[in-house]
């Protein structure tokens, strides 16, 4: 403990300060400093941070990487790169993983390309001496909605939406980590109660210390504490939600590995909610904990297996449904990737547990196959899926089957209108990826939505039960939707996305509506623009 508060404190000197400073004997998980690299470095930087890769999501598109300009500004300056640049953000609005899982490790060679440096790159990977390594970075986005029967509602919900975030990341060595990331969140206009997750006015996203614990086969593993975002997997179940103005997090302990083809992940955390007018704080009721096992045989192929345990001890009756208190246990595994031009994509998950005295069984699945016309203008990638969730025929009596889907990117997989969850319902959708150019991706997307079960309730994105027919006389038709999104990577910076969705009303909806303007069919238009640094 006395190491951890030396290597803290003296994180805060000058370096003039610092080289004053006796050191005190060695902790056994950070060994003397490695004979230099060849840039100059010591050897052990190459490895920080130690970045968790990113699996492809469902439904996954394949950004084009033949020559040629990779942003607008490329395409107005009439550059043209034989690759993609080395930056590391992703190329659309959307990021999915967090600040802290990218690596500017490549702006350590002194042989870097002129063209791959950056204006902001002073702030990445400012070394002090040696031993310590500093970073920063942000985000700020808005966002302008317009949505038609807004949440089921009937009311016409036109509304901004501003984020920003910004963060510090502080390492000694490769053995101790310290992260703080602080997010605002606003919204503007609305014409509903703003949701919980639309304002958050000054708060931290991330806050965690993180120490390197041991060196299995040369790859460290590592204990973080704290304040933290988790992405797992396809994100059907584990996902930071960035589509959220304020993005999920958690609070808890997380220890893991990053190898060259396994990956080993534990956990315990409890969700932080998001609180507009007081300091964000963990729900205590909910504990949530798993072991997820990733292997990657080669690039751009993922197996997932893993078991996740949810414990909700918060009693809530929503649409007549008693929900709580509960525990689930999901067992499940995923497998994504490519053989040559041909894309699949599947994953199912079995629950067991508990709620309100009922036991549950309940299960999802999902499965798609796709292929990239590569070939062909436009470059285009087709998939087919379908997925299913189970719902219940009884909700409050004998068994209870309607499957729990946690803490998911609802918002990429079952439509952007965020209408439906993945709770008691069936999706046949198609995909359609076109690329006009390397820095335009035009994304459409298909769903033809019905409820699992008639007489449970309709789930939103959030996993809150919005519609429901009792005796199931509603019917299962929930509608179709189209959707329609467009994202042009302005430069490495900035990136401009626009979008429309529209479900077509089932009679469901219609049925379930208490007037006219519940039962018309929801659409949403809406257009965002992102910079990060």
């Amino acid at each position: 403990m006395r190491r951890l508060w030396y290597v803290v404190l003296l994180a805060l000197l000058p370096a003039s300060v610092q080289a004053q400073v006796p050191v005190p004997a060695e902790c056994p998980v950070c060994p003397p400093a490695a004979a230099p690299a060849a840039e100059g470095l010591p050897a052990f930087w190459k490895n920080v941070p130690p970045v968790h890769p990113l699996p492809r999501t469902g439904d996954f598109g394949i950004t084009p990487t033949t020559p040629g300009a990779f942003t607008l500004l490329d395409a107005l300056l009439g550059v043209d790169r034989q690759t993609p640049p080395k930056y590391p953000y992703p190329s659309f609005s959307l990021m999915q993983q967090p600040f802290f899982d990218f690596s500017w490790a490549y702006l350590d060679d002194p042989k870097l390309d002129d063209s791959e440096r950056d204006l902001f790159d002073f702030m990445k990977r400012v070394h002090i001496g040696d031993d310590f390594l500093f970073g920063t970075g942000g985000q700020v986005w808005w966002r302008s909605m317009n949505e038609q029967n807004s949440r089921l509602s009937g009311i016409k919900n036109h509304y901004d939406l501003f984020r920003l975030r910004t963060y510090a990341d502080f390492w000694y060595r490769d053995c101790v980590r310290v992260y703080a990331e602080f997010i605002t969140a606003q919204t503007y206009n609305q014409d509903l109660n703003p949701l919980p997750i639309d304002r958050n006015y000054a708060d931290l996203l991330n806050a965690f210390v993180e120490f390197k614990v041991a060196d299995i086969n040369g790859k460290n593993a590592y204990v973080r504490a704290g304040r933290q975002e988790l992405v797992f997997g396809s994100q059907r179940l584990i996902s930071a939600l960035d589509w959220a103005n304020t993005r999920r997090t958690f609070q808890g302990v997380r220890g893991y590995r990053v190898g060259d083809k396994w990956d080993v992940d534990l956990f315990w955390v409890q969700p932080v909610i998001p609180n507009a007018r007081k300091f964000d704080s963990v729900d205590n009721n909910i504990n949530f904990a798993g072991a997820w096992v990733t292997h990657r045989p080669k690039k751009g192929t993922a197996f997932d297996f893993y078991y996740l345990f949810l414990d909700n001890t918060s009693r809530t009756t929503v649409q007549g449904i008693n929900s709580g208190p509960y525990n689930v246990h999901t067992l499940g595994s995923r497998g994504a990737g490519n053989e040559g031009s041909f894309l699949y994509d599947y994953e199912g998950m079995i629950q067991l547990g508990d709620r309100v005295g009922q036991s549950t069984f309940a299960g999802s699945a999902s499965a798609g196959i796709g292929w990239d016309f590569k070939e062909l203008p436009l470059k285009p990638v087709l998939w087919a899926y379908y997925d299913y969730a189970s719902g219940d025929d009884n909700p409050n009596s004998g068994s209870y089957s309607t499957f729990n889907q946690l803490f998911p990117f609802g918002h990429f997989y079952l439509g952007w209108l965020d209408l439906v969850g993945r709770q008691n319902i069936t999706d046949a959708n198609a995909h359609l990826f076109l690329y006009p150019a390397n820095w335009i991706t035009l994304w459409l997307q298909y769903h033809h939505f019905e409820l699992a079960s008639s007489r449970d309730a309709l789930y939103n994105a959030a996993g809150v039960a919005t519609r429901r027919s009792p005796n199931g006389t509603a019917g299962r038709s929930v509608g179709d939707e189209i959707d329609v999104v467009c994202n042009f990577q302005l430069d490495n910076h900035s990136s401009l996305l626009v979008g429309w969705s529209y479900l077509f009303a089932g009679d469901f909806i219609r049925n379930t509506a208490r007037n006219h303007e519940q039962g018309v069919s929801p659409s949403l238009w809406y257009l965002m623009y992102s910079f990060r640094w």
